[in-house]
């Protein structure tokens, strides 16, 4: 199968390196020219526009960083619908809101295509690893096309439903991802404040009933001082945006995510769209007026 990845990201350029690595022919396209040329330096092809990714391959990835630029690289003039060809797949690996997952795949069945919503997890290290948990929604039978395309990058593939449905556990993923930033901040420093050595704490609680993946991969990077992205913050609250309009659209009250999409909002606000996803805990440090203590 001849493969097209168009968005070349913290998570994008590893998956579309991984796919590569696997022998599929790769087309490439992204706003900055930076990354395509890396990925052109080892062997994958360019392209000028997302039409031009999708009428050379059978499958086109997107990798985006919200609804609207997923619509617009699908439905643009010189987009992927001006590009497609019968048979073609889009694979949407991007977090977007249900309702535009379903509208897409709706507008691309018009024209004889068909559409996975397959947002992923497992942060940059999933994607540099191949280790990604991949949540698809859409028809089943494209799914196992794309199949051997998906164990180039990740190591558990879950088909959730029909169009849309990828996007909501993904949702529901994010929703889980930032109860769990925002509690290991809040334990970092209560633990800090009330006298105990927080990575003490953190080794204490993290193979009982408090484990998941957050506190095995987060703390010794915040003790180290190290809060450079895996999954930007102001990616994380873009999540929690769509979350909580979703919730909207849904009827579903969500009051404890609701307060953590201000937590991230917050970061906006002070400049830390940057940052990773686990600096959420300067705000509970600028609560707090304390710093946690960095390792020397």
């Amino acid at each position: 199968m001849r493969v097209g990845y168009i968005g070349l990201g913290i998570m994008g350029k590893p998956i579309a390196r991984n796919i590569l690595k696997s022998g599929f022919p790769l087309v490439v396209h992204n706003r900055s020219q930076a990354a395509v040329e890396e990925l052109v330096h080892e062997g994958a092809m360019c392209a000028s526009n997302p039409q031009e990714v999708a009428e050379r391959v059978d499958v086109v990835f997107t990798n985006l960083p919200d609804s609207a630029d997923v619509e617009k690289v699908v439905l643009q003039e010189h987009g992927i619908l001006a590009g497609a060809h019968p048979g073609l797949i889009h694979v949407d690996n991007s977090t977007i809101k249900p309702t535009v997952a379903r509208k897409i795949a709706m507008l691309l069945a018009e024209k004889g295509m068909r559409s996975l919503d397959a947002p992923v997890s497992g942060g940059d290290i999933g994607a540099i690893n191949g280790t990604l948990a991949i949540m698809v929604g859409g028809p089943q039978e494209a799914l196992e096309v794309v199949r051997p395309i998906f164990n180039a990058i990740g190591k558990t593939i879950t088909y959730v439903g029909e169009a849309g449905a990828g996007q909501i556990a993904k949702a529901a993923n994010q929703i889980m991802v930032a109860a769990q930033m925002v509690a290991m901040g809040e334990l970092l420093i209560f633990a800090q404040q009330a006298g105990a050595n927080p990575q003490k704490v953190i080794q204490a609680i993290q193979k009982g009933a408090a484990q998941c993946w957050t506190l095995d991969t987060k703390p010794q990077r915040l003790f180290s001082g190290n809060r450079n992205p895996g999954f930007k913050a102001g990616l994380q609250a873009k999540d929690l945006n769509i979350i909580m309009e979703s919730a909207h659209e849904f009827g579903v009250p969500l009051p404890m995510t609701a307060v953590n999409a201000q937590l991230y909002q917050a970061m906006l606000q002070n400049g830390m769209q940057d940052l990773d996803n686990s600096a959420v805990i300067a705000m509970i440090e600028k609560l707090a007026n304390t710093e946690l203590t960095i390792n020397s």
